[in-house]
């Protein structure tokens, strides 16, 4: 076990690489499930949610090689269709991509149940469910299996209108509809960055995809996809992420390798608290004097405030001046993080999928065990502004998402190392469970 030990109190001044994203790379990677010769995928994050998608490749049959860091060549020629393991599968939530892009070329998938964060609420895939019937696909779900099914080995192209606007759901449905047989379309289909890049990436290799961005998505099924060279888009969230430690500890970093317009959702809020935010070319450059602003958020799809920005953004607001009011519309229950806050010395309310931040001078270091992705980032965010020495442990949920965060905020400034937790050191306990 690793825990990350953060001094506090220190600006931060630099410039950072963003690394390719994540959400992205946890579609595109299954995707390549579907691509009949090398594939080589450029712009990888080394993070531990690729490594476990990589793993899955190589025990359906797939040839796995690192050209160097950042581009790996999948080669799913060979590929058989098995069982996506529990035990995989339990280790990261994006493994249901698996069942889109097996249904999509053997006519069938069997995948276990997925993992990955756990925000105390439901992420359920009754969309994803509903897109592979329209398809004519049977589907069971049996002993934490999902199986699916298509009548004569090929789903069949159809209309589906989500009922919820499901990210993972219009990922999966569109992957799945690239091989049918016939047109497919997908009303009220996500527009999150990550999905556009899907779609160019299975677009590279022959599908037929159009609309992708909008809200009507226009699959078009082809018979194969052949092999390619894709880059993943820049991270989003990571950049966020950095942005918001800037606004909770002040200073200016750059941030280097992103797509600005991806990003004015996440701007429109920091500028709003007082955050400095110029654009150069593929750069921003973040700075932070002054004191911080109240604001309200509600996240919203894109290219509304995304919910996976929202722990990050209320760690700057604890420090904020003024009362701060936070509403999550995407998940329920995403706020178990808000204790680990308590114990440094912010002023939280809850009431439902409703955060009530009252600013306060100063954060205290304090133990804290992280409950997912982006509250653990978030929990870095808080320790790095904190007054004093923070203890960060279940630090592989950081881990899953963010290349090398040690190395980056050290390179601007931060006073953060990670070491091993002895056998018989408790580890800290939240009280959110």
């Amino acid at each position: 076990m690793i825990k990350y030990i953060v001094e506090g109190g220190r600006p931060l001044f630099g410039e950072i690489h963003i690394s390719g994203a994540k959400n992205a790379a946890v579609a595109i990677i299954p995707a390549a499930l579907m691509v009949t010769g090398p594939c080589r995928i450029e712009n990888v994050p080394q993070i531990s949610d690729v490594t476990i998608l990589l793993g899955v490749l190589q025990d359906l049959g797939a040839s796995v090689r690192y050209l160097n860091p950042h581009t790996v060549e999948v080669d799913c020629t060979k590929l058989r269709n098995g069982r996506v393991p529990y035990e995989s599968a339990r280790q990261c939530r994006a493994s249901y991509y698996m069942l889109g892009a097996l249904l999509g070329r053997f006519g069938a998938a069997d995948v276990a149940l997925p993992g990955g964060c756990n925000f105390g609420g439901t992420r359920p895939i009754d969309q994803h469910l509903k897109g592979f019937k329209a398809l004519g696909a049977q589907v069971d779900t049996q002993g934490g299996f999902v199986m699916a099914e298509a009548a004569g080995g090929r789903v069949k192209g159809t209309s589906i209108f989500l009922d919820k606007v499901s990210v993972g759901a219009t990922i999966n449905i569109m992957m799945a509809a690239a091989l049918a047989e016939g047109m497919t379309v997908i009303e009220n289909a996500a527009k999150e960055p990550h999905v556009v890049d899907l779609a160019n990436f299975l677009n590279s290799m022959g599908a037929n995809i159009m609309g992708a961005g909008t809200d009507v998505i226009k699959v078009r099924g082809v018979d194969s996809l052949r092999g390619g060279t894709y880059s993943i888009i820049p991270d989003q969230i990571e950049a966020g992420t950095y942005m918001a430690a800037v606004a909770a500890c002040g200073g200016s970093v750059k941030l280097c390798n992103i797509i600005p317009k991806h990003m004015d959702c996440i701007t429109a809020k920091l500028t709003e608290m007082g955050v400095e935010v110029q654009e150069v070319d593929d750069s921003l450059l973040v700075s932070r004097i002054g004191p911080l602003v109240r604001t309200n958020i509600k996240t919203m799809p894109y290219p509304g405030f995304p919910t996976d920005m929202q722990p990050q953004v209320a760690a700057a607001l604890c420090l904020a001046r003024g009362t701060s009011v936070i509403t999550d519309n995407v998940w329920n229950s995403r706020f178990r993080y808000i204790d680990e806050f308590k114990r440094m010395g912010a002023q939280i309310q809850v009431d439902g999928n409703l955060a009530i931040i009252e600013g306060v001078e100063r954060l205290t270091g304090a133990q804290l065990e992280a409950c997912d992705l982006r509250a653990g980032a978030a929990m870095l965010i808080a320790a790095l502004a904190a007054h004093g020495i923070s203890e960060i442990t279940n630090v592989q949920y950081i881990e899953r998402g963010y290349e090398d965060v040690i190395g980056k905020l050290r390179s601007i400034g931060g006073s953060i190392r990670a070491v091993e937790v002895p056998e018989e050191e408790p580890l800290a306990v939240s009280s959110a469970g």
